[in-house]
């Protein structure tokens, strides 16, 4: 990755939009994150920026910008991203340093606040137009974990210190945090069953992932190099890829994931920019000194040194009852993006290690996120032990699989000494009952 520091990171920076200055913002002026919203009723949809609890119209307020970032500003009274995507690096480095400068504390303060409408006035939309999507299984933690509920003789195939394991997912499924999910129906066996039902899942499950969009696309036929693969990444988002475990468990052999998982992908709305994310790049994962190098083409020694990112996730539960009572969500798992076994830049470049094409608007999952200690562990088939060993609720409700009515919460952050936190927002979602 070779996204650089420059003044947008600078750590004094602050914004004459007050709520953007508290320590515990997840928007301050050195995060900028991108979506999309109306700002009332019945208004067109439009590009914008998170800044503390407000959102800025891009458009409207980028009429002093020059050059570049006005050429950026344009491609913002739009429904989605994609345009301003297309548009390549250059040109979302300029549109974020000309709204870090804009929306300094002291800079444009009067000409901008007419542009600025509250989060909680506004209604928030999905920010990219997805054209594909697909999900990898980079934690070997959580590779592991899940290969000994499925496999317990054998939890890590062979291949997969080799390859970035994926599997290509359904674009039309994926819904934004706050649309409830349907629980879907499925076949579905248990051990004891000798034939298989008809029903909705028993076993519903959540999957703790971080995603990323595609901004700069690939031609057909080519591939990435790995040392150039992170730069055609846009954004990052917060992904619950939603999981009917027995559903899974009784489809997946031998082609993989399918009905047991493109029944729904919630997202987070904000895209927080790889740009935001450069002071929290680190090492890659430290392999074991028995594992194998990574082949050729996923070699790249900046990707060594820097092509981890340390960010912390967290999923949270909330029942119906909970909620009745008033009583806060209870916290599941807390993880860290570090325990990736691959980069982002592994993941891309493996993508387009065969030819195929990347597109502006591919969303791509890192799979989910597990570390090393039981706290980590990124989904219920791990917490529970495949729902054998139920999580208590301090409702005094237990938990194995999610239930009707459970909504699942993710929260993701960014944070290093010396620099202000850069958060996500939220990822969330209510389960309905299966029709």
């Amino acid at each position: 990755m070779t996204v650089s520091l420059n003044e947008t990171h600078d750590p004094a920076r602050r914004s004459f939009v007050a709520t953007a200055n508290a320590p515990d913002a997840d928007f301050p002026i050195q995060n900028l994150p991108f979506g999309v919203f109306r700002p009332a009723a019945g208004l067109p949809p439009r590009v914008g920026v998170a800044i503390g609890d407000q959102i800025l119209d891009i458009a409207a307020a980028s009429s002093s910008f020059a050059g570049l970032a006005a050429a950026a500003g344009r491609a913002c009274p739009l429904p989605h991203l994609n345009a301003l995507m297309a548009l390549g690096p250059p040109a979302w480095s300029a549109l974020r340093l000309a709204l870090s400068r804009a929306l300094s504390a002291g800079h444009g303060e009067e000409s901008l606040r007419r542009h600025l409408t509250p989060m909680a006035q506004a209604e928030i939309e999905m920010p990219v137009a997805v054209r594909n999507f697909t999900d990898f299984y980079a934690s070997i933690f959580h590779a592991t974990n899940a290969g000994r509920a499925f496999r317990p003789d054998n939890p890590l195939l062979p291949n997969y210190k080799y390859v970035p394991v994926a599997y290509h997912c359904r674009a039309s499924s994926i819904r934004l945090s706050g649309t409830p999910v349907r629980r879907p129906r499925g076949q579905r066996k248990r051990a004891d069953e000798a034939a298989p039902s008809y029903g909705p899942s028993r076993n519903l499950d959540f999957e703790l992932e971080l995603g990323f969009y595609v901004g700069v696309p690939s031609a057909l036929g080519e591939t990435v190099p790995i040392g150039k693969a992170a730069e055609h990444i846009f954004g990052f988002c917060l992904l619950n890829d939603w999981s009917a475990r027995d559903v899974q468990g009784w489809e997946y052999q031998p082609l993989g994931p399918f009905l047991g998982k493109n029944f729904a992908t919630t997202v987070s709305p904000w895209v927080v920019t790889a740009e935001a994310l450069a002071p929290f790049r680190t090492a890659a994962f430290t392999r074991a000194a028995s594992d194998p190098a990574p082949l050729p083409h996923l070699d790249d020694a900046e990707d060594r040194v820097r092509g981890g990112l340390d960010l912390t996730l967290e999923a949270y539960l909330v029942s119906a009852a909970m909620r009745r009572d008033g009583i806060a969500p209870r916290r599941l798992a807390r993880t860290s993006s570090t325990s990736l076994y691959w980069t982002v830049a592994q993941m891309v470049a493996h993508h387009a290690s065969n030819g195929c094409n990347l597109e502006i608007g591919d969303l791509i999952g890192s799979g989910t996120i597990s570390g090393p200690e039981r706290s980590s562990w990124g989904s219920l088939l791990e917490l529970t032990a495949r729902g054998r060993e139920p999580i208590s609720l301090p409702s005094g409700e237990q938990r194995g699989f999610i239930e009707d009515g459970d909504e699942i919460i993710f929260r993701g952050l960014a944070e290093k000494p010396g620099y202000p936190r850069v958060g996500f927002g939220e990822c969330r979602a209510v389960i309905l009952p299966a029709e």
